[in-house]
């Protein structure tokens, strides 16, 4: 025992002599000096005891006095190095033992040291600085301006059709504007100029239309967003009913197919407003009546004005715009409203294609379920509200008409059809194939077609999405409630199958609309012909009444 503490006395003393360098432990491990901390204290004090330590303490004093900056690193190695040459061998001369071979690469100790603090003076430098990667500027509060390549371009033209700068165009030389360097349809010109000529003085000059469309950055917004700037009011962020009137008062006004109409200004007004409301009636989804951005560029009606621009024939232009659609939407409108107050009731709207409907339908729609009513007067729908129905009814296919039926069946809005509200419309329809002495079809057996028919993701309801995934989906609210369709589905004709396959552009309502608008002319011909007429008209020049 005691020659272990006469060893461990003589490690201490022997302390006295270590390297200066290797008291500051680099290679010790924190476990080794946890266990061991009065070795370390002891250490600490013999190091404090050299006089190169109080040589140093006292240069970092002289330092801080005289307010220049201190470095303990570059002192302390100033240090290291005197001390490692002052200190005596802790050897006898000839007895020690070789030291290991140091390299720069070989020795993992000296590895450390070069990247030590010591070594680099300060910790900081350990951290290399990230590359800084300069990202591209990708939004513009006002838009994108254009590239010097297109902006010279589009001067070269306007410096072409402006031909006198301070005279400027008037709103019928604006048209070759509105097409050639804004590439838009021609429609759009009376909106655009006006909204360029503010101040309303008939001219729009060189400078107001570059200010406008090339400092305005119009030049590289899309056609969408172009159209949707031109029509918007100042300080809104949508699209209203109203302001799409400029661009069909243009159409009116110039297409060669609507040029029969200019002698009857009534049937403008009605063909305007019926086109408005099949565009709101399709694009606005949210059935608000406020047309966002995102619903213009989602919708169609860029394409169908592009159309309507190349097209003669305005009856080709099937999406929104074909007269023979608004002849058709208008005559059964006029059909039903007997008294011609420019409202439907209940009963006359349960006249609607010879009685298809049932009570419990029509009284849904009175409700206002699908849609809310725009007129003002109880209990009866007006114009518009009808133009919103005859599209769902005739086209079931179309998701604007396949929410329109979801929410009349969907009897306590929880988002789903359930087996008992679905019965609740079918069994009216049973009472009604009883009374015209047909077989009825039970519900349970409707009920199971109907789940093979949709194939919902659940067993015991439907969704909106699951009918939006069939397209099969319209011929489930027909048997619900339309006996007429219904009937027509079991016992459907080959040859209109055939007929449909053969044309799949063409929707249920661009079918229906075309043998209706037929119908209608027919019936036309054979008045005028008991009236005495010796003249048959022709259909694409046939004013409505």
């Amino acid at each position: 025992m005691s020659l272990f503490i006469k060893m461990e006395v003589d490690a201490l003393e022997d302390a006295a002599c270590l390297d200066p360098e290797l008291l500051q432990l680099p290679e010790v491990s924190p476990f080794a000096l946890k266990t061991s901390p009065q070795l370390v204290e002891d250490l600490f004090s013999q190091w404090l005891s050299l006089p190169e330590t109080g040589h140093l303490v006292k240069s970092l004093i002289d330092d801080a006095k005289a307010g220049s900056s201190v470095n303990a690193f570059v002192n302390l190695s100033n240090v290291n190095v005197v001390g490692s040459n002052s200190l005596p061998s802790m050897f006898p001369s000839g007895n020690a033992p070789p030291l290991s071979p140091r390299s720069s690469s070989g020795s993992p100790r000296m590895s450390k040291q070069k990247s030590s603090p010591s070594a680099l003076g300060s910790p900081l430098k350990l951290v290399s600085e990230p590359m800084q990667e300069v990202i591209p500027q990708f939004y513009f509060q006002n838009g994108r301006p254009p590239t010097k390549e297109l902006k010279e371009q589009c001067l070269s033209k306007i410096n072409h059709l402006f031909n006198n700068p301070l005279n400027g165009l008037q709103i019928d030389e604006f048209k070759t504007v509105t097409k050639e360097v804004c590439k838009l349809p021609s429609f759009l010109s009376s909106a655009l100029f006006r909204k360029i000529d503010v101040d309303c003085t008939g001219i729009v000059t060189r400078d107001a239309f570059i200010k406008y469309w090339v400092d305005g950055h119009m030049l590289t917004m899309d056609i969408a967003t172009q159209t949707f700037e031109i029509l918007r009011q100042p300080g809104r962020k949508h699209l209203i009913q109203v302001d799409f009137r400029p661009v069909l008062r243009e159409l009116l006004a110039t297409h060669p197919g609507l040029e029969f109409l200019r002698s009857t200004p009534e049937f403008q007004d009605r063909y305007a407003e019926t086109v408005i409301y099949r565009i709101f009636y399709h694009i606005n989804r949210s059935g608000n009546g406020r047309l966002t951005l995102r619903e213009l560029k989602r919708g169609n009606l860029i394409v169908a004005l592009q159309h309507a621009d190349e097209e003669e024939d305005i009856n080709k232009v099937l999406r929104y715009f074909s007269y023979e659609h608004f002849y058709v939407i208008y005559c059964k409108f006029w059909e039903l409203d007997t008294d011609h107050d420019f409202f439907i009731d209940r009963e006359n709207l349960i006249r609607f294609g010879n009685h298809a409907l049932t009570y419990r339908i029509v009284d849904r729609i009175f409700s206002q379920a699908p849609h809310q009513f725009t007129s003002e007067v109880e209990g009866k729908m007006g114009y518009e509200d009808f133009v919103y129905f005859m599209l769902s009814e005739e086209d079931k296919s179309s998701e604007p008409s396949l929410e329109y039926w979801f929410k009349c069946i969907d009897l306590d809005g929880n988002g789903v059809l359930t087996p008992n509200e679905m019965q609740f419309f079918y069994e009216e329809q049973l009472h009604r194939m009883k009374c015209m002495a047909q077989e009825p079809v039970l519900f349970e057996d409707i009920l199971c077609q109907i789940f093979d028919m949709i194939a919902p993701e659940r067993e015991d309801f439907i969704t909106l999405q699951d009918l939006k995934g069939c397209k099969l989906s319209g011929n489930v609210f027909n048997i619900l409630f339309n006996l007429n369709k219904f009937m027509a589905f079991e016992t459907r004709d080959p040859f209109v199958i055939r007929q449909e396959r053969e044309d799949p552009t063409l929707t249920e309502w661009d079918r229906f609309a075309h043998r209706e608008y037929i119908r209608l002319s027919m019936e036309e011909d054979v008045e005028d012909a008991s009236n005495g007429s010796a003249e048959v008209w022709d259909e694409s020049l046939e004013a409505p009444f």
